[in-house]
């Protein structure tokens, strides 16, 4: 028999997990999801967080040796970010648009704010971002994760053995030889990938169904449109146009990432699945290698349509009504702060927290969402995924790679 592929697999997870989740719901056995399943899922996570680390490092240093120039990693870093911005703000545009339709036909719930309580992490500007970037101590950015350092130590790594020429010969071979380590480790953990999407996806079902998620059906539905809309028009067309390839070729390719990211709501944590995923539709593996950590740090395409309706949603209930300027300074904003937003789960609530601030709307009323925010947060991760997967293939094309 043919063997059963990853996304097939993972594909009958999801589906097992949804039907598990009814059923504990419906039969009130909750409680087991919680104890019994879903720690299975965080092993699986953790193993996953374990191995990102590495892997962003070593695929990022291994991708700039490949490319043997600085000047084409410079060139392929500019079209990632231009990529990004430009498909970021396109998705705050498609938010927007989306959320004032749902407004103005009277389908956003009024809820009471009352009670609502969130505590925001302080955004402390633009400038002290930059400076947190670059890492004072290369072991701390390893034990925290934090992905931005450690893409700029993979820079900074990646060049000097550029240009310390023949001398680096025993680093390149390191890296060369740890990075064929990392892979099949990296295999290895991919392949448990239906059992951590069965878990979480039982899970979340299971325990999600409260009335608030009921009142807050029609903004949840609010949001996922504008996915689908800005998935199918702004992803599928730009590998139509600049790859010439089908949207179902590019979302059959892209399907195991994107499920994964759905269940998992972690950019980050998708990576592994999302390499294989980029060089199953083409893409170059040193390109790939660079952009999808770029993308997991800095491509909050989902998280910028979530704020966007979050936002005129809050807004509504603090009884204001956002005015044009207002619009263009959510959009400005929510671009701007998808800029070294961790690709972690529930990051975009920070983001949302800032936009508010942006706007004088009550920080706190985020409280009034965030019961239901892991229901976003699945869409909007797949979302970003997605967008990585995209920008890999589409500049692979664009350095004329693409074989």
């Amino acid at each position: 028999m043919k063997k059963i592929s990853l996304p097939m697999q993972i594909l009958g997870a999801l589906v097992l997990g949804v039907i598990v989740g009814l059923i504990c719901y419906f039969g009130d056995f909750a409680g087991l999801t919680e104890s019994y399943l879903k720690p299975f899922g965080d092993i699986f996570v953790n193993l996953l967080k374990f191995i990102v680390v590495p892997v962003v490092l070593l695929s990022m240093i291994d991708g700039i040796l490949s490319m043997n120039d600085m000047r084409k990693v410079g060139a392929v870093g500019v079209k990632t970010v231009l990529y990004f911005l430009c498909t970021t703000a396109i998705a705050c545009v498609i938010g927007l648009i989306f959320a004032n339709i749902f407004k103005g036909a009277g389908l956003f719930p009024v809820l009471d704010p009352a009670g609502a309580e969130y505590e925001a992490k302080e955004f402390s500007g633009f400038m002290s971002t930059l400076v947190s970037i670059f890492p004072t101590n290369m072991w701390e950015s390893f034990r925290t994760a934090n992905m931005l350092q450690v893409i700029v130590i993979s820079l900074f790594f990646g060049g000097s053995i550029l240009a310390a020429g023949e001398k680096a010969k025993a680093c390149r071979d390191f890296v060369s030889s740890a990075y064929a380590v990392i892979e099949q480790l990296m295999g290895f953990i991919i392949s448990l990938a239906p059992i951590g999407v069965f878990t979480y996806m039982a899970w979340v079902v299971a325990t999600q169904g409260s009335e608030i998620l009921v009142s807050l059906l029609l903004v949840i539905v609010c949001a996922y449109l504008g996915y689908i809309v800005h998935a199918v028009l702004v992803y599928s067309l730009s590998a139509k146009i600049f790859v010439n390839m089908s949207p179902l070729e590019f979302f059959k390719g892209a399907f195991a990432a994107m499920m994964f990211a759905f269940t998992s709501t972690s950019s980050a944590a998708t990576l592994p699945v999302s390499k294989e995923c980029a060089k199953e539709l083409g893409a170059e593996d040193d390109i790939a290698a660079f952009v999808l950590p770029l993308g997991s740090t800095i491509n909050m395409d989902g998280t910028a349509i979530y704020q966007c309706v979050a936002t005129v949603f809050l807004a509504s209930c603090a009884n204001i009504n956002l005015t044009i300027t207002q619009m263009i300074i959510v959009v400005v904003t929510a671009t701007l702060a998808s800029i070294g937003t961790a690709g972690v789960s529930g990051a975009g609530m920070i983001m949302l927290a800032m936009v508010l601030e942006a706007l004088g709307i009550p920080v706190a009323y985020i409280g009034l969402i965030v019961a239901v925010d892991r229901i976003f947060d699945m869409g909007r991760t797949c979302l970003n995924v997605t967008g990585d997967i995209a920008c890999s293939v589409c500049v692979t094309k664009w350095e004329g790679k693409r074989k």
